[in-house]
């Protein structure tokens, strides 16, 4: 069995985060979430992959190179435009010998289900119950088949999506190529499906757990779910006076100063320096060669390589850039004051906790305030003294 992974978009719902790596890169509990679907896959029982790959694909294959770290061969073909997912898969068409399995690569799966998948017949989709169908594709079912799919209905008629996953035989490039331009202006597989449902083809298979990476905040879903699987680990220096509780992973070479306090799930990479007096709480991941520093708490959120949060700083509900930096004092709320739930651009994160999403590269000055909710693009520079909301452009200076 072969598996195409897509991983070649840009993801412009993500930004500020894919300014500067693609979204299939972005990394939840300290691995690219692509590490995550190819490893579930492997454990599945696949070893040859097939990547398709386009916006800033050198991170890609410079992350996986032939696959041989994780035990898999992988192969990359590069869809030079995005032009689509049923132009991105016709990329791939030419390395596909038998029946292969296809994944979106900006999800979270289980093993379990990609196993029980691909012990389907071909075609499949898998499809998976969901408490706002209307933000996905909506399948109709009955029994095993699929017979409808209607992408994002104001009114979907069932609660099951299209998740995204699929089971093809290689007759489904003869499909592809018939394919016309949709009225988002794509080439888009689920019109290649509409063939397969009519004539009651197309079987359904329902997963047991699946996690869409659509918008940073689903980041933070996803980064606690995958910390539940870390293994405890303390690699680093471990000084006297501090509290570990829970599962907590502790890369090499870090330093966790005395009287700080961490409470799993949580991950810290490697050469990273937590405390004095630190505060980790639950569901936090925090890259390599981080400084979380003198009575600085982080709270449920991702922060990534070679960040600084250096002194009485607080951190909630956030998703933070690479190489950014904290001036003493500074704070990002979480929490409106009525308790409602945070609309970032017009669009309701349905989260009642939330704090920011923060590109790379962003200083803070001593002493800032960021509101719930806030998005900051990478490069900004804000002044000491400063309280920002709502939608910063990147390199922005705000004084």
């Amino acid at each position: 069995m072969q598996c195409v992974v897509l991983a070649a978009g840009e993801g412009k719902r993500m930004r500020p985060l894919t300014a500067t790596r693609p979204k299939v890169m972005i990394p939840l509990a300290n691995r690219p979430m692509t590490d995550h679907l190819v490893c579930a896959a492997r454990d599945a029982g696949i070893s040859e992959f097939i990547l398709v790959v386009g916006y800033q694909e050198q991170e890609v294959r410079d992350y996986f190179g032939d696959g041989a770290d994780l035990g898999v061969t992988i192969r990359y073909v590069t869809q030079r435009r995005q032009k689509g997912t049923a132009d991105a898969l016709r990329a791939a068409e030419e390395h596909i010998s038998g029946p292969f399995l296809l994944l979106n690569g900006d999800m979270v799966l289980r093993s379990r289900d990609i196993a029980a998948i691909i012990a389907n017949d071909a075609p499949c989709m898998g499809i998976f119950h969901s408490d706002n169908p209307e933000d996905f594709g909506v399948v109709t079912v009955e029994g095993d088949r699929v017979t409808g799919l209607e992408e994002k209905s104001s009114a979907p008629r069932s609660n099951l999506i299209n998740a995204g996953v699929y089971l093809f035989f290689p007759a489904i490039f003869s499909v592809l190529r018939s394919v016309g331009i949709s009225p988002r202006g794509e080439l888009e597989l689920t019109d290649a499906l509409a063939d397969l449902i009519r004539e009651r083809k197309l079987r359904a298979h329902t997963l047991s757990f699946w996690l869409d990476a659509g918008y940073p905040w689903d980041l933070l879903d996803a980064n606690a779910i995958l910390l539940e699987d870390v293994e405890p680990t303390t690699e680093g220096t471990i000084e006297e006076g501090v509290f570990l509780t829970g599962r907590v992973a502790i890369g090499a070479g870090s330093v966790i100063k005395a009287g700080t306090c961490i409470e799993g799930p949580c991950i810290i990479g490697e050469e990273c320096r937590i405390g004095p007096h630190a505060y980790i709480r639950g569901a936090t991941s925090i890259g390599d060669r981080c400084h979380i520093g003198h009575s600085t708490e982080i709270k449920n959120s991702i922060i990534m390589h070679d960040t600084r949060i250096p002194h009485f700083n607080y951190i909630g509900d956030s998703i933070i850039g690479s190489g950014c930096n904290f001036g003493a004092g500074t704070k990002v709320a979480n929490l409106r004051h009525d308790h409602g739930t945070v609309v970032i651009r017009g669009v309701n994160t349905r989260r009642v906790k939330m704090g920011a999403v923060i590109g790379d590269g962003v200083r803070f000055g001593i002493n800032c305030s960021v509101n719930v909710g806030t998005v900051v693009g990478s490069r900004v520079s804000v002044a000491p003294h400063t309280a920002i909301e709502g939608w910063i452009d990147e390199e922005t200076k705000v004084r």
